[in-house]
């Protein structure tokens, strides 16, 4: 891992060098000598050093990238130098590059490339949590990943955190320092700074991740009448194999399926067969039948308009997220009747977001 992060890394350098950052709150310069500095400030932190080599490993990687959202993300308006959402951009350029380096298609290797691309999508967090509207709430989604994360939690996205702070040149230091400080104890408060809450039920932890006015410890009565399978995906991941393996005697949804009877191409405007689609779902649920929405639904908004509608009609939802290698995934889809192209699936890749712990009611990562 160490050998492609720096490769990665490598391959960015001078655009880092070329993307500038405001003076006011980085007056050390360009996007890559703040990395540099950032990297140097984590080895040298005590708290790093008596981390787990792999914890090391991680940590550092997410240091080198953690920052490479603001290549695209810079803009300069009227002088002033902005990097909105570079953060989630920076998590999926990281995603995209390890995938294809070859961080895909295991469960260690999944878990590795996921926690590093966590830690750059919630790096900005710590030092604005106390800003953050109903924060206890926020810590507890962000650390639900360590269900599906091992070596993820939010004390480790502190670390990275003050390493972040450290590593620049600008006024405000040392009260960002303490913040990340008070992040790191309000974590410590709320029981999940090394790991996700112990909520007593899924269906506790569901209810309040999704913001209902419920205590976190507090053993609900479970209304749902049973469960509806989101499969998510690349395309060539093999969702229709694994559903015919497993759920062989729920019916499915498939958008590939109403695409073909429509005769609407992939490449078209899908609003019909979205449509379609959702009538068919609503049919099931009026009926309290559970089934199986077959597409490839790579992005949380994407997700989060579906399990929206699912548990207006109190059903519970478990989301299926599969993945294979890269050269398996492009070999299985051409052979399949209606072959994507190869761009529209690296540019899916790049949009590439896999479904997080709070989501749902349960969420499963299972390499095929």
């Amino acid at each position: 891992m160490t050998d492609c992060v720096a490769d990665i890394f490598d391959s960015l350098s001078e655009r880092m060098r070329l993307t500038p950052q405001p003076v006011r709150w980085h007056g050390e310069g360009d996007v890559y000598t703040h990395t540099r500095m950032v990297c140097e400030a984590l080895c040298a932190l005590p708290q790093y050093q008596v981390l787990p080599a792999h914890q090391r490993e991680i940590l550092l990687a997410a240091a080198r990238l953690h920052d490479i959202g603001k290549i695209p993300a810079t803009k300069v308006t009227a002088g002033t130098i902005e990097a909105p959402h570079h953060a989630p951009v920076g998590s999926r350029m990281a995603r995209e590059r390890l995938w294809k380096a070859g961080m895909c298609g295991t469960r260690e290797l999944i878990a590795r490339r996921e926690t590093i691309c966590r830690l750059i999508r919630y790096h900005s967090f710590p030092p604005h949590a106390i800003d953050t509207v109903d924060v206890a709430r926020r810590l507890h989604r962000i650390a639900a990943d360590g269900r599906l994360l091992p070596d993820f939690s939010l004390r480790l996205l502190c670390l990275l955190a003050k390493a972040d702070m450290l590593g620049r040149v600008c006024d405000d230091k040392e009260q960002m320092l303490e913040q990340v400080a008070l992040c790191e104890e309000l974590g410590r408060e709320e029981s999940c700074l090394e790991k996700c809450f112990g909520f007593p039920s899924d269906y506790t932890m569901r209810s309040y991740l999704n913001g209902r006015d419920v205590w976190k410890d507090q053993m609900l009565y479970d209304d749902t009448w049973g469960k509806v399978y989101l499969m998510s995906g690349l395309p060539g991941t093999g969702k229709d194999t694994w559903i015919q393996k497993n759920l062989p005697d729920i019916p499915m949804i498939s958008l590939d399926e109403i695409r073909r009877q429509q005769k609407v191409a992939p490449t078209k405007n899908q609003g019909l067969i979205a449509n379609l689609a959702k009538e068919q779902a609503k049919e099931y649920l009026r009926r309290h039948q559970s089934f199986v929405w077959n597409a490839t639904n790579i992005t949380q908004t994407m997700r989060q308009q579906l399990i929206a509608l699912f548990e207006s009609y109190k059903a519970s939802v478990r989301i299926v997220y599969l993945e294979t290698d890269w050269h398996t995934l492009l070999s299985r889809n051409t052979s399949r009747e209606a072959a994507v192209p190869q761009p529209i699936i690296e540019a899916m890749l790049g949009k590439l977001e896999l479904p997080e712990a709070h989501e749902a009611a349960q969420v499963d990562w299972i390499p095929v």
